[in-house]
């Protein structure tokens, strides 16, 4: 029995397989896990495999879903203009995250590794235990080291599973912040500690208003279908409300009239 590589795979037959195999995976599939597809024999180069992928990106363009690479390989995802009807298939609400919780991912997202403690010197205020527990089981941060210093605090940062939910192949692909600036008007604030503490917020806002424009552009993959989280909904209302309290109880910059 021959065992030589088959080289002329058509390329129609090869795209079609990886459309029914993006179709049916329940996460993206890498370059090594599409190659496992195929035996030995049959098994087509990775050029192949990246033709194949760029001819079915094309005959996405229009129709009601796409190919996108992230950074856990490729998937086959409702676009974003879809998802107005798509979503009246379920009934729980879409899940909302609180700007405590999205301020908090973003300066791990922009500057890790940090420490929680240093999450706190930013923000001003502790980072509750919920926040960090509802990333760590969605899989968007982890402990990547200790800070060496007194106590061997632990260091943050983001995971492949935070760089495809908001469909990054990198961290390099994060929003820029002098663009995110640009789009979004930030209110005054009071400045507490001078110039430089008025830089430190303006970039906090920056990095918050990045992910929460990613948020916005409904980059979740399609079989992110919501879930009903009482106990975090509790835990995000509790925390909207005490940055609410914190809020109402700074007063406003007075203004010396000459």
């Amino acid at each position: 029995m021959s065992t030589d590589k088959i080289t002329n795979i058509d390329i129609n037959t090869l795209k079609n397989i990886l459309e029914a195999s993006l179709l049916a995976a329940n996460q993206p599939l890498s370059l090594v896990q599409i190659s496992a597809l195929f035996s030995d024999t049959e098994r087509p180069s990775n050029d192949e495999i990246h033709q194949a992928l760029e001819l079915l990106a094309e005959e996405c363009e229009n129709r009601g879903i796409e190919l996108v690479e992230v950074a856990s390989g490729w998937r086959l995802q409702i676009r974003q203009t879809m998802h107005l009807w798509i979503s009246r298939m379920w009934t729980e609400k879409p899940q909302r995250y609180s700007r405590a919780l999205l301020e908090t991912l973003a300066l791990i997202a922009y500057r890790q590794p940090i420490t929680r403690g240093e999450i706190e010197d930013v923000r001003g205020v502790s980072v509750s235990s919920s926040i960090i527990r509802t990333m760590q089981e969605r899989d968007w941060i982890r402990v990547i080291g200790h800070r060496d210093v007194p106590g061997k605090p632990a260091l943050l940062g983001t995971t492949r599973a935070f760089l495809d939910y908001f469909n990054l192949k990198s961290l390099d692909d994060l929003p820029n912040l002098a663009e995110i600036q640009e789009m979004v008007n930030t209110e005054p604030e009071l400045d507490l500690e001078g110039v430089e503490r008025e830089k430190q917020r303006q970039r906090q806002e920056d990095e918050t208003a990045a992910l929460e424009a990613l948020t916005a552009e409904g980059s979740a993959p399609v079989e992110d279908k919501p879930k009903e989280d009482e106990d975090e909904d509790e835990d995000e209302a509790e925390m909207e409300a005490t940055t609410k309290t914190i809020a109402d109880s700074v007063e406003p910059e007075s203004i010396n009239n000459e």
